[in-house]
C-alpha cells in the first residue's frame, strides 16, 4: 500500500511539474547597492501560442513598459527592455524564475515568484462613508479645460449652518495625477479628504488635466496653466453656495500654486504641504546636488555638475531653442571652466534637448512675490526627510516672506518625507514600501489648524 502512494504522489508531482508555464506576472527584488526594487514581469500568451510581455517597476511608479520576450522549451525565457537598456534570461524551475537582470553592463541575480507586488495600504477609506460625496464638473474658461472630481461633505453636513462649513480645494503636486494624487497604491487626498469630512471640514479634488474625465490641452501646461484649473475649482466651491471659507490646500507644486492664488485674493486660507518657498531652479539643483551626494559622486564633481546645471536651467529659462543640446553643454562647461565625465555631459544634453513648457516655467519661477503678497492665514508644512522639497531651505523662505499674521503656522515634522511618511532615509524608493499613506499628526494639525484659521 506505502508503495501505491509513493507512486501516485509521484505521478502526481511529475504532472504538475509539466503544468508549469511561464505565462503570468511574476514578481522579484533587485539589490541595487542595498536598495530593494520590485521588478513585475507580466507574461502573456495569446490563443497561437505566442508570448508578450511588459515590465512593471512599482516601487518607480512604471507600468506597462514595453518589453520583447523569446520562450524556449516552454520554460526558458529571455526579456529585453529597449527603453531601459535591461535584459533578463531566466528558466522556470521548481514554480520560480531563476535568473540574472543585467542593465548597463551590470548584472543582478533575479528570482522571481509568480504573482504581482501587493500592497497594503490601511488609512484608505472604504465604503460606505459616513458622510456624503458628490461627482461634480466645473470649466477653466480662460484654458478651455474641463475638469471633474469629488466634492466631499463633512460628517453631519445636514444639520450644520452652511456659512460655518468651511471647504477646501486640494491641488495635486507636479505631473498629470488623479483625484486623489495616487502614487503607489497611495491615495493622499482621499485620505485627508476623509479625515477632514470626520472634523466639519468640507473639500474639492479633482483630476488633473487628461487624466480620468478631465480634458484640456497637456501640451502646453505650466504652473501657471494648473493654477487655473485650481482657480476654476476655487471659484466652483464658492458659487456653489453651500461653504463658508474657500481654502486652498497643495502639496509640492500645489504649494506653489496656493500661494498664487493666496496672492491673487482667491483663497481664504492656504494649506501648502512641501510647497516651495524658494525658486523652481533653487529646489532642482538642490534635488540634484543631494542626489550625487548620496550617490557617491565626489564633491568637486558634484560641485561642477551644479555649476553646468545652473546655467542649463538659466537657458531654458529663457526659452532659446536649442538644436545641438549636447554642444551646448560643452560650451557652458567651457565657460564655467568644468570638466565633466561624458555621461554627466549626456545626462544634461537630454534634459536641455527634453524640456517642455513645464520645465521651463518652473525653473523660472521664484514664488517670494506671491508669497510677500499673501493675506489669508497660512499652515505651511513639511518633512525633515524631504529630499524633493528641502524643508531647511524652503520653511526658512517661507517664514521669512510671509507677512505676520497670528493664525498663521510654519512648522517642520521630523521623520517625515515628501509624502508625509514615516521614513527611514526619505528617498523615493521607499514610498511605496511604506504602508502608513499620511501621517496620522499632520492629518490632525491640519484639519484643527483649518477650524481655527475660520473661526470667527
Amino acid at each position: 500500500m506505502n508503495k501505491i502512494i509513493t507512486f501516485i504522489s509521484a505521478l502526481m508531482f511529475s504532472l504538475a511539474a509539466s503544468a508549469q508555464t511561464v505565462d503570468g506576472s511574476w514578481t522579484g527584488k533587485l539589490d541595487v547597492m542595498g536598495t530593494q526594487l520590485n521588478i513585475v514581469f507580466n507574461i502573456t500568451k495569446t490563443d497561437g501560442g505566442a508570448f508578450a510581455c511588459t515590465l512593471d517597476s512599482p516601487d518607480q511608479g512604471v507600468e506597462g513598459m514595453p518589453a520583447e520576450i523569446t520562450v524556449t522549451d516552454g520554460v526558458k525565457v529571455k526579456i529585453s527592455v529597449a527603453a531601459i537598456m535591461a535584459a533578463y534570461e531566466g528558466e522556470l524551475k521548481d514554480g520560480m524564475l531563476k535568473g540574472t537582470f543585467t542593465q548597463s553592463g551590470m548584472s543582478f541575480p533575479l528570482d522571481m515568484k509568480p504573482g504581482g507586488v501587493e500592497r497594503n495600504r490601511p488609512q484608505t477609506p472604504s465604503e460606505p462613508y459616513p458622510y456624503a460625496t458628490e461627482e461634480v464638473t466645473f470649466t477653466n474658461t480662460a484654458d478651455n479645460a474641463v475638469l471633474c472630481g469629488t466634492l466631499t461633505y463633512p460628517v453631519g453636513y445636514e444639520k450644520m449652518e452652511k456659512s460655518n462649513v468651511p471647504v477646501v480645494v486640494m491641488v495635486t503636486g507636479s505631473g498629470q495625477q488623479n483625484r486623489d494624487e495616487e502614487v503607489f497604491g497611495h491615495k493622499p487626498f482621499l485620505v485627508l479628504a476623509d479625515h477632514l469630512a470626520r472634523n466639519g471640514i468640507a473639500s474639492l479634488r479633482y483630476d488633473d488635466r487628461g487624466v480620468g474625465k478631465s480634458t484640456g490641452d497637456t501640451d502646453e501646461m505650466t504652473t501657471e496653466t494648473n493654477m487655473k484649473d485650481a482657480l476654476a475649482a476655487v471659484d466652483f466651491a464658492r458659487q456653489t453656495g453651500k461653504f463658508g471659507s474657500v481654502g486652498v490646500l497643495g502639496h509640492s507644486e500645489g504649494g506653489a500654486i496656493a500661494f498664487m492664488l493666496g496672492a491673487r485674493g482667491k483663497a481664504g486660507f492656504i494649506v501648502s504641504m512641501a510647497g516651495p518657498g524658494v525658486s523652481g531652479k533653487d529646489i532642482l539643483l538642490a534635488q540634484n546636488r543631494m542626489g550625487l551626494t548620496q550617490s557617491g559622486v565626489p564633491a568637486d564633481i558634484t560641485d561642477g555638475f551644479c555649476k553646468v546645471l545652473d546655467k542649463v536651467f538659466d537657458v531654458m529659462a529663457s526659452g532659446e531653442k536649442v538644436s545641438q543640446p549636447t554642444m551646448k553643454v560643452t560650451e557652458i562647461a567651457m565657460q564655467t571652466g568644468v570638466t565633466l565625465p561624458e555621461l554627466l555631459v549626456q545626462e544634461l544634453a537630454k534634459s536641455l534637448g527634453k524640456s517642455t513648457p513645464w520645465l521651463r516655467y518652473f525653473v523660472g519661477y521664484d514664488p517670494s512675490a506671491d508669497i510677500r503678497a499673501v493675506k489669508c492665514p497660512v499652515m505651511a508644512v513639511n518633512g525633515s526627510k524631504d529630499v524633493q522639497v528641502i524643508a531647511a531651505d524652503n520653511l526658512a523662505a517661507i517664514r521669512r516672506l510671509l507677512p505676520v499674521n497670528a493664525k498663521n503656522m510654519v512648522k517642520e515634522y521630523p521623520a517625515l518625507n515628501h509624502l508625509f511618511q514615516h521614513c527611514a532615509t526619505g528617498q523615493p524608493t521607499e514610498y511605496a514600501q511604506i504602508e502608513e499613506t499620511v501621517s496620522p499628526e499632520v492629518m490632525q494639525d491640519i484639519a484643527d489648524w483649518i477650524n481655527r484659521a475660520v473661526s470667527k
